[in-house]
């Protein structure tokens, strides 16, 4: 049951092939079995999983129900779940539970969905392998010598390894679309305010954004059917209608023009995996597709210019822990200044640390201009970039990942090298736009991501170009070896 996509195990539950219950009982039995070896899941709700899902049965046999009625999914644990600790990967919350529901959650319950638990991430979202989480490493189901990607990888791993069907996640430069391709996945960042923050623990409020997780590009867009909305408790949430993602998911390539970068096939990118990708591209050209290299000739500079930006809002987002209001506090303080010295000293990892530090260090006097300032002109740039290729072509492509899924420790003693593991995704989070990457072969038996970018709010174009690809292919229906 656990090879079946989303789509399918809906499409079971519709037949009465078989029963909610008996979908979520396959996937907490597989939970409980494997998550130990992988360390996917912070938080299982395994009680509330199994009320969930036999209420949705007697909805399911009343006729009527919502397209996920019944189909079970995991949340990455920096959405608030009421009554379900929320820890955001750090021992800052390890003790929080909220009162209530992010906006994301609600459009689940609302659609009938049924939650397995909370998915392991890196400590505030802030990584690029899920090294830093307060709970332990998650390993890569592919290599449990490697990494998953993060800061998603919990959510990533548990897709690949079979222990959910679905999963949200989230994308501040690459959260999304970095640990699906190395966990050999599919996974969407949607435009800015596509999908409500409200209820997301911020780390850089300007660059975040949730979006879903699944095997195939048609999973991917049925969970973006619920998760999407316009929510007026979140400022920069898009009051614009949500089209049904899957409506054209199977229209014809003939003629779409798909915008190839130079600076996305440079020195850095592991000769190996530029040809999984070229030979991907070489496949949508069959399709009747139109390939055209395209300069951006500012993506160079995305990696500097969200080292600024990312933890400068960061330093802001991060000041309300503080061990007063909520959250870890330290034992014994000596006065108040102590506490709060000590509670974010012993409660927040050495990486959120750093970033925090560069964050104060860049928004300081003297330095706003020098550094703040200048980022969010270069931010400009690779924005119009962006919007004067797209006046020429519908889609770009190229490689997710400069290199596949790394041993662990390969690059903790050297910060620089691990930011540079998200050179080709955080240009789509500079300029708000969506981007996605799906499975398209192997390096020495890892996967590789192809990433698909798109123009603002047009989250069907990509998905459609997704799924032609993935009929055309089987890279998403692989399994890794050794998971029965």
């Amino acid at each position: 049951m656990h090879q079946k996509t989303l789509a399918e195990l809906r499409e079971g539950l519709i037949k009465r092939e078989f029963s909610s219950v008996e979908v979520t009982q396959h996937f907490l039995e597989r939970i409980a079995r494997l998550d130990e070896r992988f360390n996917c899941f912070i938080s299982v709700t395994e009680d509330a999983a199994l009320a969930r899902a036999r209420e949705a049965d007697k909805t399911l046999a009343a006729g009527g129900a919502p397209a996920l009625c019944g189909l079970p999914v995991a949340h990455k644990d920096i959405f608030c779940t009421r009554g379900v600790r929320t820890s955001c990967g750090s021992q800052m919350l390890d003790n929080f539970i909220p009162p209530y529901d992010a906006a994301v959650v609600e459009n689940f319950n609302d659609a009938g969905v049924v939650v397995l638990g909370k998915t392991n991430m890196d400590e505030f979202a802030m990584g690029s392998s899920n090294e830093t989480s307060w709970y332990g490493a998650v390993k890569n189901p592919w290599d449990v010598r490697c990494v998953p990607g993060g800061s998603s990888g919990g959510s990533a791993a548990a897709v690949a390894a079979g222990m959910a069907p679905g999963v949200t996640a989230t994308d501040t430069g690459g959260s999304i679309r970095q640990p699906a391709a190395l966990c050999g996945i599919t996974g969407l960042k949607p435009t800015y305010g596509r999908v409500s923050r409200w209820g997301m623990i911020a780390f850089a409020s300007s660059l975040d954004q949730g979006g879903p997780m699944a095997r195939s590009a048609e999973d991917v867009a049925l969970l973006l059917n619920a998760m999407a909305s316009f929510d007026p408790r979140d400022s920069t949430s898009a009051e614009r209608a949500v089209p049904d993602y899957t409506a054209d998911l199977s229209t014809d390539l003939s003629g779409l023009r798909i915008g190839v970068p130079r600076e996305y096939f440079d020195e850095g990118l592991n000769p190996a995996t530029e040809q999984v990708v070229r030979e991907a591209l070489r496949e949508l050209e069959s399709q009747g597709a139109v390939l055209k290299d395209i300069d951006l000739p500012h993506a160079k500079l995305s990696v500097p210019a969200y080292y600024v930006i990312a933890p400068a809002e960061a330093s802001a987002n991060l000041s309300r822990f503080d061990g007063v209001r909520y959250g870890y506090r330290c034992d014994a303080p000596a006065d108040l200044p102590d506490m709060f010295k000590r509670s974010r000293a012993e409660g927040f990892g050495d990486e959120v640390k750093r970033r925090i530090l560069v964050g104060t260090y860049c928004l300081s006097a003297g330095y706003y201009d020098a550094y703040y300032n200048k980022a969010m002109q270069v931010r400009r740039l690779i924005k119009e970039d962006f919007v004067a290729a797209f006046a020429d072509v519908d889609v770009v492509a190229g490689p997710t990942c400069p290199n596949p899924a790394f041993e662990f420790g390969a690059k903790g003693d050297n910060p620089v090298a691990m930011y540079l593991e998200d050179i080709y995704t955080i240009a789509a989070n500079l300029a708000g736009l969506p981007a996605m990457s799906l499975p398209c072969g192997f390096v020495d038996n890892k996967p590789v991501g192809l990433q698909l970018i798109g123009q603002y709010f047009q989250e069907a174009r990509m998905l459609n170009v997704a799924h032609r690809y993935q009929q055309a292919t089987s890279w998403h229906r692989r399994m890794p070896p050794d998971i029965d």
